[in-house]
């Protein structure tokens, strides 16, 4: 049995939230106190700084997975608080992830900004009585703050969230997610002040030249794609494995891609938007069978760039024990899909109808690719969601078959034996 060892190196107590570890439930760790967790192969989540209740930096955990390596990152695309850093226990003391002293760069570059670029992320920017950052909001709600972040920390942290719209993915990310050698103990450490693994000793990983604050700088800095996911081999449609089935309904051969979500708790979900799990070709009308383990809990969609139909699952939930699934159109809609039980309940929903034929041009967006879709309909860090695209889905196809606005009022399809069938129409 592996082990994450997190150690709350700053004078107060510190709680996280446990995402996929410690039973999903919060750790309050004493001021300069320690706490092991168990971190079995196979599993995975995140462990979650909270600051004044709202979530911050993160450690984002894979345990013996592509490989049969570690995957670890620290990641602040939810927003700061305090410094967090991660590495294999065993490795270099200059060989971390994470930026050691994250907040005391961040308040100085806040001090440098002019009051023109502090006025576009103030509203995402918490200051203390003395006029210094206490908190940071999430970047992947706001253009202009991820790009400021980029200032102080690219290369060192998770910032950005991939690949949306004209953007592939910032390459300074990508790099965080390089797998490590082995499976370990992972080491995380919290701290206000210096939150390196050896405080004397400094960072020899590979970093990446920070970028401009400038309106471009995200843009230029997305040159390159992410590391392709692993493919999977079909399995054979009659597999009685936990997993979907999944048929491509169309003429022409398509990638599907799987993404585990970041985290998962109280009813949340923290979408993962560019880091897929795995991917696998599905030929023309052809039902193949992808085994998945228990745990997976996130999304397949037809190719990697958004906007894109989701196809939302889980394998087990923790209540029931049965697989969950819809169909969600709030980050697009590439085609029609459904859902269906493999249980004998014949219980499905979704839909097949064509609904970007004839939709009206303000609600439709291109991919990077070239290729349209119905625009997102709840937003993301671009902006706010596309109301031509609401408005026009809820006309096509009423308020039950897939989620276009809100979290609840589409009935979801449960299976028993923890397998459902997925259908993608285009």
């Amino acid at each position: 049995m592996h082990y994450l060892k997190i150690h709350n190196r700053s004078n107060h107590p510190q709680t996280f939230q446990c995402h996929g570890y410690n039973g999903d439930k919060d750790l309050t760790i004493k001021a300069g106190g320690q706490a092991s967790i168990e971190a079995p192969d196979g599993s995975h989540g995140a462990v979650l700084a909270v600051h004044d209740g709202a979530i911050g930096e993160q450690c984002e955990v894979m345990k013996h997975g592509y490989m049969g390596n570690d995957t670890i990152d620290i990641s602040n695309i939810m927003g700061a608080g305090g410094n967090m850093t991660c590495q294999q226990v065993g490795d270099p003391a200059g060989k971390f992830k994470g930026l050691e002293n994250f907040m005391q760069a961040c308040n100085t570059a806040w001090h440098k900004l002019p009051q023109a670029k502090k006025d576009q992320i103030k509203s995402h920017v918490f200051l203390d009585g003395k006029g210094n950052v206490k908190r940071i909001g999430p970047p992947k709600e706001l253009q202009a703050l991820e790009e400021f972040v980029r200032t102080f920390a690219n290369g060192r942290t998770y910032i950005g969230v991939g690949a949306w719209g004209p953007s592939t993915g910032n390459p300074a990310d990508n790099e965080q997610s390089k797998a490590g050698n082995g499976t370990k103990d992972i080491l995380i450490i919290y701290n206000d002040g210096n939150a390196a693994p050896n405080p004397s000793k400094p960072f020899t990983g590979q970093s990446v030249q920070a970028a401009a604050f400038s309106a471009t700088s995200v843009k230029e800095a997305a040159v390159e794609h992410p590391s392709p996911a692993p493919e999977i081999k079909a399995a054979a449609t009659e597999a009685n494995g936990p997993g979907i089935l999944l048929t491509n309904k169309s003429a022409k051969k398509h990638t599907y891609y799987f993404y585990d979500n970041y985290w998962n708790g109280n009813g949340t979900a923290g979408a993962n938007f560019d880091h897929p799990l795995k991917h696998v070709d599905v030929n023309p009308n052809q039902t193949i069978h992808v085994p998945l383990t228990l745990a997976f809990k996130g999304r397949v969609q037809r190719g990697d760039q958004q906007p894109a139909t989701w196809g939302e699952f889980q394998v087990k939930a923790s209540d029931d024990g049965r697989a969950h699934g819809d169909i969600s159109l709030q980050q697009g809609c590439d085609g029609a899909a459904t859902v269906a039980s493999t249980d004998g309940t014949n219980v499905s929903n979704g839909f097949t109808k064509d609904i970007l034929k004839d939709a009206p041009a303000a609600a439709v967006e291109k991919k990077p690719s070239g290729e349209k879709a119905l625009a997102s309909t709840e937003g993301n860090w671009k902006g706010p969601g596309n109301q031509a695209a609401v408005d026009w889905e809820f006309k096509q196809l009423g308020h039950d078959k897939a989620y276009i606005k809100g979290g609840t009022g589409v009935p979801d399809v449960a299976s028993k034996n923890n397998r459902l069938h997925f259908t993608f129409y285009v």
